[in-house]
C-alpha cells in the first residue's frame, strides 16, 4: 500500500465513523503521511502536530529535521530537553483546515501572515489541496508550490471511497511534491541536490504531458521542431516515449544551461538579480538548443502543454542555489557538460544506462584524445591528426559529450 493510499484510507475511515470533526480528527492521518515521506529524506524530516505558542499563535504542526530531535535517556526522559527549548521547525509550519475550505482563502488570513513573519514558510492544506507559501525578498507573501488531489470537497470524498485508484493517479507526483516542500528551506549548494530538484520537476512535466489533457497542436509543433533539429523521426510507441522524454530533457536541461551562462554574465552577478526561464533562449549559444527553445518556450506552447507553473517552480529553485558553493563543486565552464550525468541519473536511471551517460575525469579524456591525435600523426602519417578531413570521429555512447568536445578543442588547436 502506498503512502497516499494509506492517507486516503485513514481519512475515509475516520470520516465514516460519523463522529469526526472537520479538522482535528484528521490530523493523525496527515501526520502519518508527512512522516512516511519525511523518513525517505536525508536528514529525515518529522511532522509534529500542535506546536507551542512562540509568539505567533499555535501552528497546527511543524516540520523538524532529525538533528532537531534530541535523544533522551535516564532522568532526561522525564523533562523537556532544555537545549532545544524554543527552537523553530527548520522546514516550516503547517496550517490545516477542513476539506470544505479554500486554501487560497486560508492563505489570505491574518493567521498565516503571522506564521510567515515568524517561521518563514507555511504549508497550508485542506486535506485535498496543498499550497506552500513563503516570502519575497521584500517580505511580501509568495505562492511557491501547489498540489490538488481534488477540486472540491464533494469530489474529494467521492474519490476517497476508492483510495487505490486515486493513489495510482497521483502517488509518485504527490510524494515528490511533499519531498520538495520538506526540502525547500534546506541549503542548496550540492550538484546532486540540484539535480534531484530539476529531475523532480522534469518528471512532473513529463507526467503532465503524458497523462493530462494537453493541447495537441503545441505538442505537434514541438515534435516537428525536434525532428527537424535532430534529423530523426519519432515513430511507434517507443518513439513516442522517447520524444516526450527528449522534449522534457531539452526543456529542463536547457533552462539549467541558460542559468549557468546567466550566472557568469554581468546581469547574473548583480546583487539581488533573479534568473527568468522565459529569457533562456537569449542566453543559450548552441544553435540547436536555442532553436528548440524558440519553438518550445512560447506562451501558447508552454501554457498549452501545462508547463508554465512547473517552470516557474524550477526558476525559483535555481534562484535559491548558493552559487558560490555550487560552482566550487562544478566549475562553470564544465557545469553544463558534466551536470547531465547526475541530472539523468535522477530523472531516468534506465535511460542513462541506454545512452551511456557516465562521467570520465577530464584529465583522462584529454590524455586519450591527445594520444589518439599523436598516433594518427606519428604512426599513421596523417599530418594534421584529428583535424584531417579523412578522419571521422564516431561516439555511439556520447553521454555528456566529453570526448567530442575535447576532440573539437584539439582540432581547433591544430587549425590555430
Amino acid at each position: 500500500m502506498t503512502k497516499l493510499e494509506t492517507y486516503l484510507r485513514d481519512l475515509r475511515d475516520t470520516r465514516a465513523t460519523g463522529e469526526a470533526v472537520k479538522e482535528t480528527s484528521f490530523y493523525p492521518a496527515l501526520a502519518t503521511l508527512l512522516n512516511a515521506v519525511g523518513a525517505e529524506l536525508n536528514p529525515k524530516v518529522r511532522a509534529v502536530i500542535n506546536l507551542k505558542n512562540r509568539g505567533a499563535g499555535l501552528p497546527d504542526g511543524g516540520l523538524f529535521t532529525a538533528k532537531q530531535l534530541k535523544k533522551l535517556g535516564g532522568d532526561e526522559a522525564l523533562h523537556e530537553p532544555a537545549a532545544f527549548k524554543g527552537q523553530q521547525p527548520e522546514r516550516g509550519v503547517i496550517e490545516v483546515k477542513g476539506a470544505g475550505e479554500n486554501v487560497r482563502d486560508i492563505v489570505a488570513g491574518e493567521q498565516v501572515a503571522r506564521y510567515l513573519r515568524h517561521y518563514g514558510q507555511v504549508l497550508v492544506t485542506n486535506l485535498r489541496e496543498f499550497l506552500l507559501v513563503g516570502r519575497e525578498a521584500s517580505g511580501a507573501l509568495k505562492f511557491l508550490e501547489f498540489y490538488a488531489l481534488a477540486e472540491s470537497e464533494k469530489e474529494f470524498w467521492q474519490l476517497a471511497q476508492h483510495p487505490r485508484e486515486l493513489a495510482a493517479a497521483h502517488g509518485a507526483r504527490f510524494s515528490e511534491y511533499l519531498k520538495r516542500v520538506m526540502l525547500s528551506l534546506a541549503p542548496l549548494d550540492a550538484p546532486e541536490s540540484l539535480a534531484w530538484f530539476l529531475a523532480s520537476y522534469a518528471r512532473d512535466a513529463r507526467e503532465r504531458i503524458e497523462h493530462e489533457q494537453v493541447a495537441l497542436e503545441p505538442l505537434q509543433n514541438v515534435r516537428g521542431a525536434l525532428e527537424s533539429a535532430l534529423g530523426l523521426r519519432f515513430e511507434g510507441e517507443q518513439g513516442e516515449q522517447f520524444f516526450r522524454s527528449t522534449l522534457v530533457q531539452t526543456l529542463f536541461y536547457g533552462v539549467f544551461s541558460a542559468w549557468v551562462l546567466w550566472s557568469k554574465s554581468v546581469a547574473g552577478k548583480k546583487r539581488g538579480s533573479r534568473f527568468d526561464w522565459r529569457m533562456a533562449a537569449w542566453t543559450l549559444h548552441v544553435p540547436v538548443i536555442r532553436t528548440l527553445f524558440e519553438q518550445v518556450v512560447t506562451p501558447s506552447n508552454v501554457r498549452g502543454l501545462g508547463l508554465e507553473e512547473v517552470l516557474d517552480w524550477t526558476a525559483d529553485t535555481l534562484n535559491r542555489v548558493e552559487r558560490e558553493k555550487f560552482f566550487e563543486r562544478f566549475e562553470r565552464e564544465h557545469a553544463v557538460q558534466y551536470f547531465y550525468e547526475p541530472f539523468l541519473e535522477a530523472f531516468d536511471p534506465e535511460l542513462r544506462k541506454q545512452l551511456g551517460v557516465w562521467y570520465t575525469p577530464g584529465e583522462i579524456v584529454r590524455y586519450m584524445v591527445e594520444r589518439t591525435d599523436r598516433v594518427l600523426r606519428e604512426e599513421l602519417q596523417i599530418e594534421r591528426g584529428l583535424a584531417d578531413e579523412r578522419v571521422y570521429v564516431l561516439d555511439p555512447c556520447c553521454g555528456t559529450g566529453a570526448y567530442l568536445v575535447e576532440v573539437l578543442k584539439r582540432i581547433k588547436q591544430t587549425i590555430d
